[in-house]
């Protein structure tokens, strides 16, 4: 029987999450779980006009549609912050404007929601994740550099396409002995190959860190990449890292889980047809991650999911390009919006007031009902907090 390429890769991202847990002795948590969950989407930057709006609802027919339907929905979502990538996260994550390197070499400077939680709730590390297409976002993001929390609370945070990466380079280094003088440049090499299709362009390197796969790992991951050379229809990055994340919730149920996706960040290099087709990747899997959650009997009915843009992008005819980057101090790039589906939801509602992505983060707090917590955001209005 011939696998489709998703069913290869959804069976090598199931591997990959196991090997990740086995080499880090990472076992099930004995917390019950009946307890509330929250799962945070942030997309990248995506502007208003591309998305909700009249010009961009054919981007996105499963959010604009269904999922709205069934949603609170906050029209105006301000971003006060820097608008690069680990700064609005790690902002998001502290409930507080954070103003770090926009690389992730820096550590947030106030205490992440991932410290609070194992903190306060005693939970363990793989009740709490962070997965991400994006480079910018390093393991730094998981724990702040504050003297009562820091990394002893952190999150798993983990890089799918770096996971793949350094599978396939372990399944070529354990290749013949003939080609041993070959295997020098087979880094390289399976790094363009992943990189062809993925559209963060930012050229992910390859670690020394991982731990070798069993044999039918590596026939898995070998077929999963032959399929993606022989093909022409790409697995984006944001395919492979909801695939991981899919892996992680039946896995691990984790209490809370943060995704980021990149795809449309494209935009970079100047393609707007791949930067909508990001966009429409997002529809997609956000659409599919409801269904996963409203299917798995650890989330169903006591999950709270909440998706955003992490900002817009420059407006048409701007001395930046346009939708290439996000730098200018304008709506365009600052307001953006949110969507909020299930457990906290009072009733489907669209909320006009304006609110900022300094309130999630409390938000959070308050539906695990963590209390006393400093952070400059306040709750969300229209959720049962």
């Amino acid at each position: 029987m011939e696998l489709t390429r998703r069913e290869l890769l959804t069976g090598a991202a199931a591997l990959l999450v196991e090997e990740w847990a086995s080499a880090r002795a990472v076992a099930r948590s004995s917390l019950p779980s009946g307890g509330r969950k929250v799962v945070l989407v942030t997309c990248g930057g995506m502007r208003r006009e591309d998305t909700f709006a009249e010009t961009g609802f054919t981007n996105i027919p499963r959010l604009s549609r269904d999922l709205f339907a069934q949603s609170v929905f906050y029209s105006f979502v301000h971003n006060d912050g820097v608008t690069s990538h680990f700064n609005t996260i790690s902002s998001i994550l502290t409930g507080t404007w954070q103003r770090l390197d926009d690389w992730g070499k820096t550590r947030p400077q106030n205490p992440t929601l991932f410290e609070f939680l194992r903190k306060r709730m005693y939970l363990t590390q793989d009740q709490t994740w962070l997965i991400s297409s994006n480079k910018a976002l390093t393991s730094q993001i998981g724990a702040s550099s504050t003297e009562d929390f820091g990394p002893a609370y952190g999150a798993n945070v983990i890089f799918p396409k770096q996971l793949l990466i350094n599978a396939v380079v372990r399944a070529a280094a354990q290749g013949r002995p003939v080609h041993s003088t070959d295997r020098s440049t087979v880094r390289p090499e399976i790094d363009a190959i992943l990189n062809r299709d993925n559209y963060d362009g930012l050229g992910w390197s390859v670690s020394d860190n991982s731990s070798s796969l069993d044999r039918p790992t590596l026939g898995v991951m070998q077929s999963a990449i032959d399929e993606l050379i022989r093909t022409n229809d790409p697995v984006t990055g944001d395919e492979f890292t909801f695939l991981v994340a899919s892996q992680i919730m039946r896995r691990f149920e984790p209490a809370l889980l943060v995704m980021s996706f990149s795809d449309m960040e494209v935009a970079h290099f100047g393609s707007f047809s791949l930067h909508l087709a990001g966009i429409r990747t997002v529809d997609r899997l956000v659409d599919e991650l409801w269904s996963q959650i409203e299917a798995l009997p650890a989330y169903r009915g006591k999950t709270t999911l909440f998706v955003l843009p992490e900002f817009g992008r420059d407006s048409d005819g701007s001395s930046t390009n346009g939708f290439f980057n996000h730098r200018q101090d304008s709506d365009s790039t600052r307001v953006t919006w949110m969507m909020c589906l299930g457990d906290a939801i009072r009733r489907s509602q669209v909320v006009e007031d304006p609110v900022r992505q300094t309130d999630i983060s409390p938000t959070i707090a308050r539906l695990f009902d963590l209390k006393k917590i400093e952070m400059s955001g306040n709750p969300l209005p229209g959720l049962w907090v």
